[in-house]
């Protein structure tokens, strides 16, 4: 007798709760669970696995995937811990020197990153023409000048994503130089054609080196001690997957994995491709566009722990509504305080003192947990009948803000405080509440898409040579991503006009994804 290895695990872990389901073969979740997110993520993430895995029994050994997004990268670069010293080389001298790299960082955060940084001839204009030859020599001098005294080193030429000859080259010479084994990270890999922004998200990634390792094998950790014969995969910022390997290189494309897995989660859990959806947590609810399935990403630069940066990130909009939303008695104030993973002792509802948006609810009668509020004052019903009055308002000016005009999309509510939103929301056409919404960042994890992308600048003449270009690009970095190299395929192609270039000129950047390479071998079973 043979069984089939083709069920999956997703892991979505968020600041409160640590969401786990588990994905038949036909996509149905047979499994799930809320376990609350711990200091050191892992603790979360372990009590989520093993509980599904007790849920589904002897079927556990049909397990082929683990799929994880983790808000671990984020952690570090807010709480400035577990960082790698940077070494930062710029290519680009002269002509990129009034503004040094991290000028405008917070002071704190380049104290803990920076082990020093030169700015060295290289780097091209925008039709690739050499702005100086590359300062061969300079590197070599600024690696010697550090005396050993750095963690990682990045590397940002201008216009490198679209001219990577110069990038690749000091690769090879600081490893020539340093060692076989020093640890690169080459910002044409990162980022688009945006210097400063690309090169804060590439020294970033530098940054966050230690910390991908260490999570990627507890990752390993849990699934070995689990028992578990599955590849394991980490969620990126676009709604696609990539390899363990892969996010060990580059850590940053994690950071707006949890967004992303919900909107991915929305639209297969509810069926719809467009839509507007919120995700209702502990803290926040954000709200992003699904665009044919995937989320509408952000054209504009994001600010990371204070930094901006220009890689892609889904276009998202937090409101400061959650469930753990302090309602305050003597203003009507509601939020932006929370009591987040606390209010399961904090909030009334479970024997706290603190009013929330989650009592404001059960007053309203909303059956949550089965739970009934306390007897309280006149003032509280007040301000909790208020502040769901405030929630809804907040809630229908993000839906304005996010839908462009457009009266017709339905507002997909998904998330562990779904609740606090109300049947019917101006704008919108429809209000549409998926079965499993709760965990539906877990589910947006389980099925996505292994997927890449790259940038490419052409004169308009030659474009269809540069969609073709960066799409044989964006398409290798899927299949190392994880991507199967037989069914992966460019979904997006995205053409942005380029201002003060001598011959009309356009930034082509390319998505591509596809399902994963490995689906699970059989497996025997006893007769």
């Amino acid at each position: 007798m043979i069984r089939e290895r083709d069920m999956s695990i997703g892991v979505d872990v968020g600041g409160t709760n640590t969401d786990t389901v588990v994905l038949d073969r036909s996509g149905a979740v047979v499994a799930s669970t809320k376990q609350p997110t711990t200091e050191d993520v892992i603790g979360g993430i372990r009590s989520g696995i093993a509980d599904v895995l007790r849920r589904i029994g002897v079927r556990r050994d049909q397990i082929s995937r683990v799929m994880l997004g983790t808000t671990h990268a984020t952690n570090a670069i807010v709480a400035r811990r577990g960082l790698a010293k940077v070494a930062m080389i710029r290519l680009g001298a002269p002509a990129a020197t009034e503004w040094p790299p991290l000028t405008a960082w917070p002071e704190d955060l380049a104290d803990s990153v920076l082990a020093g940084s030169a700015m060295l001839g290289g780097g091209h204009m925008v039709d690739g023409t050499p702005i100086s030859s590359l300062d061969r020599d300079g590197v070599r001098r600024f690696l010697d000048s550090l005396e050993g005294r750095f963690d990682a080193i990045a590397v940002c030429g201008i216009f490198s994503p679209s001219f990577p000859e110069q990038e690749l080259e000091v690769d090879a010479l600081i490893r020539s130089h340093v060692g076989q084994d020093a640890r690169v990270f080459l910002s044409q890999d990162i980022g688009p054609t945006g210097l400063i922004e690309r090169e804060n998200a590439t020294i970033l990634n530098a940054a966050l080196y230690r910390v991908a390792h260490d999570v990627t094998h507890a990752l390993l950790d849990v699934v070995r001690e689990e028992g578990l014969d599955a590849a394991t995969y980490f969620a990126q910022n676009d709604g696609t997957l990539m390899s363990l390997d892969y996010a060990e290189q580059f850590p940053v494309l994690t950071i707006g994995s949890g967004p992303a897995n919900s909107i991915r989660g929305a639209a297969y859990l509810s069926g719809v491709e467009d839509a507007i959806v919120v995700d209702v947590g502990g803290t926040t609810s954000d709200l992003g566009v699904l665009v044919n399935g995937f989320p509408r990403e952000s054209t504009l630069p994001r600010e990371i722990g204070g930094v901006q940066t220009n890689f892609r990130m889904p276009d998202i909009l937090s409101v400061g509504i959650g469930g753990g939303t302090v309602v305050d008695v003597a203003s009507g104030r509601v939020g932006p305080q929370s009591v987040g993973y606390r209010i399961d002792r904090e909030s009334l509802l479970f024997g706290g003192s603190t009013p929330t948006l989650t009592d404001a609810a059960a007053l309203a009668g909303s059956t949550i947990t089965g739970r009934t509020l306390p007897e309280i004052s006149r003032a509280t019903k007040a301000a909790l009948g208020g502040a769901l009055e405030v929630t809804a308002a907040k809630l229908e000016e993000a839906v304005e803000r996010l839908s462009l005009g457009r009266m017709d999309l339905p507002l997909v509510v998904v998330g562990g405080g779904g609740f606090l939103v109300p049947d019917r929301v101006a704008g919108i056409g429809q209000v549409i509440r998926p079965d499993f919404g709760g965990v539906a960042n877990a589910v947006g994890a389980a099925i996505s898409l292994a997927g890449g992308r790259a940038d490419q600048i052409a004169e308009l003449d030659d474009r269809e040579a540069a969609i073709e270009s960066a799409s044989q690009a964006a398409i290798a970095k899927a299949i190392q991503a994880g991507a199967d190299p037989l069914q992966v395929s460019v979904v997006d192609v995205l053409e942005t006009s380029i201002s003060y270039s001598a011959r009309p000129t356009v930034n082509i950047s390319v998505k591509a994804a596809g399902p994963l390479s490995r689906l699970g071998a059989a497996t025997p079973t006893p007769a």
